[in-house]
């Protein structure tokens, strides 16, 4: 029998050609199929991360103000509220993605918690945009200070130091906790003498304003924060990053560690730096102290919290509400 080597060849192409079609096609089902699992894990994983860290979140603001948000609800369409002992309820995500200035000017409670604030030595001014702790949600520095200049002045007390009267808001522990942290530095001062000199005479607290440059209040309108000894190196408007470098170099980390250790935050670590400025921010260093990284991974979702009494009764509520 004579074979026809042609036909052969071509038969043998052919089934090749078939046999590479086939197994193109499956590895492309295979392929899709794998990515599209992918997909849902990496969805599913954000998901989950977004859960807990909301609920981490809202953990941190009733351990911070905790006259003040009495209840947590979720509405029918899934958005979750933090309730005041007004009866106003706040949003916890409007859902926007946002630019730096949007979350400036238009912050949630989800962009004032994102950002970790460094509790630990930072040696350099932040990078561009990291601000931990400048998105201020004024619905609630409201419902807790106080809606307007009458309200907050009727709240403030005078705390003294340095020779004079300091105005800071009574309300949430604020003015007992400068009291405490200013009698720790002044005793601080008394070992290290060449300390006082940066504190001392104090630049100001209470002043009902805005920020300049914008529509905002200052935190200062609220009596929750204080400037210490001025220096013309001190804010992002006076000087260069260079000289703000400079003066961060020298100041004296334990001061800061004062204020932070009764639950002020310090604007020498923000990248638009303001660092004679501290203010009094017990949710931003609640977060810090308890943040644990990749915590999505560890159950349950409060871990590395205090599982006191009141801590206890806390996350029952986000657990009967978010659920």
């Amino acid at each position: 029998m004579v074979i026809n080597l042609m036909k052969f060849r071509t038969k043998v192409l052919f089934g090749i050609m078939i046999i590479t079609i086939i197994s193109l096609i499956t590895a492309s089902i295979f392929s899709w199929k794998i990515m599209n699992e992918n997909n849902v894990n990496i969805l599913n994983y954000g998901s989950i991360y977004y859960e807990r860290t909301m609920r981490r979140d809202i953990l941190c603001l009733m351990m911070a103000y905790p006259e003040y948000i009495l209840d947590v609800k979720k509405s029918e369409n899934g958005n979750v509220f933090i309730v005041m002992k007004s009866g106003k309820q706040i949003l916890y995500d409007d859902g926007r993605e946002k630019s730096y200035n949007e979350r400036i000017h238009n912050g949630d409670l989800q962009d004032m918690l994102e950002e970790i604030y460094p509790l630990w030595y930072t040696d350099s001014i932040m990078d561009k945009n990291n601000d931990p702790g400048r998105v201020r949600v004024y619905s609630l520095l409201e419902e807790v200070y106080g809606s307007s200049k009458e309200q907050v002045v009727s709240n403030l007390e005078n705390v003294y130091a340095g020779g004079r009267a300091i105005p800071f808001n009574n309300n949430n522990k604020a003015a007992q906790s400068l009291k405490k942290a200013l009698q720790e530095i002044y005793e601080l001062t008394r070992e290290r003498g060449e300390i006082y000199s940066y504190v001392f005479p104090i630049n100001g607290s209470f002043n009902y304003r805005v920020i300049a440059g914008t529509n905002l209040l200052s935190p200062h309108s609220f009596g929750i924060a204080i400037d210490l000894k001025s220096d013309n190196r001190d804010y992002w408007k006076w000087a260069t990053k260079e000289q703000g470098q400079e003066r961060l170099d020298s100041y004296p980390r334990e001061v800061v560690k004062i204020f932070e250790e009764n639950n002020f935050i310090w604007g020498g670590k923000w990248s638009y730096f303001d660092i004679l400025h501290f203010e009094y921010r017990p949710e931003i260093i609640i977060k810090s102290k308890y943040f644990v990284e990749n915590h999505e991974m560890i159950e349950p979702w409060y871990y590395g919290f205090p599982e006191d009494e009141e801590v206890l009764r806390y996350i029952n509520l986000i657990e009967n509400a978010i659920n």
